[in-house]
């Protein structure tokens, strides 16, 4: 399984807009691309960051299941989440291939 995972450092101020809109409408927009399985949402609780952190991961079949989502609608996606959060955040991705 393949794990697309995003880090993103939110102020303060705006983390429980933030929470819900993800989970309201950003969330589900990547989920109907259809090319990931299932997501969870993580709240990192050591994080050493200013704001508040989260880990919001998306799980697809395989390699070729994220390449198409890649081309085909992150940019679209991350502009979405910078029109409605602009410099309120940070954010980093790391992909992951789980180890059987």
């Amino acid at each position: 399984m393949i794990i697309f995972n995003d880090t993103v450092i939110v102020e303060e101020a705006v983390h429980e807009q933030w929470l819900k809109w993800m989970q309201e409408v950003y969330i589900p927009e990547v989920m109907a691309t259809g090319h990931f399985k299932s997501n969870q949402i993580l709240n990192v609780i050591d994080s050493p960051n200013e704001g508040v952190t989260y880990c919001i991961q998306y799980h697809a079949e395989n390699l070729a299941d994220f390449n198409q989502f890649y081309t085909k609608h992150l940019h679209r996606l991350q502009g979405m989440h910078n029109n409605e959060f602009k410099d309120r955040f940070v954010i980093f991705n790391t992909l992951m291939q789980t180890v059987d």
